[in-house]
């Protein structure tokens, strides 16, 4: 009889009170990273060797917003891009500047057990992410926020790479 009343005292109280203080992590999570972030870090990391190199570029420029409504956006550009010569971009050149580019948009989910960011993708700068969900884990450290992808195809090269991406909050 006691151990039938432990159980229902746990059921009742316990339970909800750990799915809340879950569901809780979550909720102040996904506030921590909302806002604006600037790129200071991309990098990537070939499977299995180990060699790393830059990601578009020595001084990538991007940024990552992630909204109180669920959404994100993300836009990055490679370094050393070039200005189209004339008022419109020649085929070449727009070809080249598409090629310097990341950018895509949709919802966003968090799991702070997992300590993941899920990008649910609805548009995407190249179609190729369209539709697609892509997993990040995420390590908050103050006003830095580290996005790393798990092994999967490198857009750019084919290849199998983790990507690290380190954003800093903009004031």
């Amino acid at each position: 009889m006691k151990r039938a009343v432990l159980f229902i005292v746990l059921a009742v109280f316990v339970l909800p009170w750990r799915a809340s203080a879950q569901t809780h992590r979550a909720d102040s999570i996904q506030q921590q990273i909302q806002g604006t972030w600037k790129l200071v870090f991309y990098v990537r990391e070939e499977i299995p060797s180990g060699a790393k190199s830059d990601v578009m570029g020595a001084h990538p420029s991007g940024y990552i917003n992630y909204g109180p409504d669920g959404r994100m956006i993300v836009l990055i550009v490679g370094s050393d891009r070039k200005k189209p010569v004339g008022p419109v971009a020649t085929p070449e050149e727009a070809e080249a500047l598409i090629r310097s580019m990341l950018a895509y948009a949709g919802a966003y989910t968090v799991d702070s057990e997992a300590k993941t960011v899920t990008h649910h993708i609805d548009v995407s700068w190249d179609q190729s992410r369209t539709g697609e969900s892509q997993l990040r884990t995420y390590k908050l450290d103050g006003d830095r926020l580290t996005l790393t992808t798990p092994p999967s195809n490198d857009p750019a090269t084919g290849k199998k790479t983790v990507r690290t991406l380190i954003w800093e909050r903009l004031k």
